[in-house]
């Protein structure tokens, strides 16, 4: 998945029955996790969202992603 340049890895979890990922192209750690392959998108693009959120409110720049190149 990507969103705003960023990429995310997805797993699934059978045992728990959930989807986790993580933000690949970023030395920052941007983690999400839902049940739904759909509510799982919204949480990705939700935590990216935060993590720019959460820079800006500390008058930080964000980490960029990095390409794929």
């Amino acid at each position: 998945m990507t969103f705003k340049g960023y990429q995310a890895r997805v797993e699934l979890d059978e045992e728990a029955g959930v989807f986790h990922g993580e933000v690949t192209n970023t030395r920052d750690v941007i983690i999400f996790r839902d049940s739904s392959v759909e509510e799982l998108k919204r949480a990705f693009e939700d935590s990216v969202d935060d993590y720019l959120e959460f820079c800006a409110s500390r008058g930080e720049d964000p980490d960029k992603p990095a390409s794929a190149a």
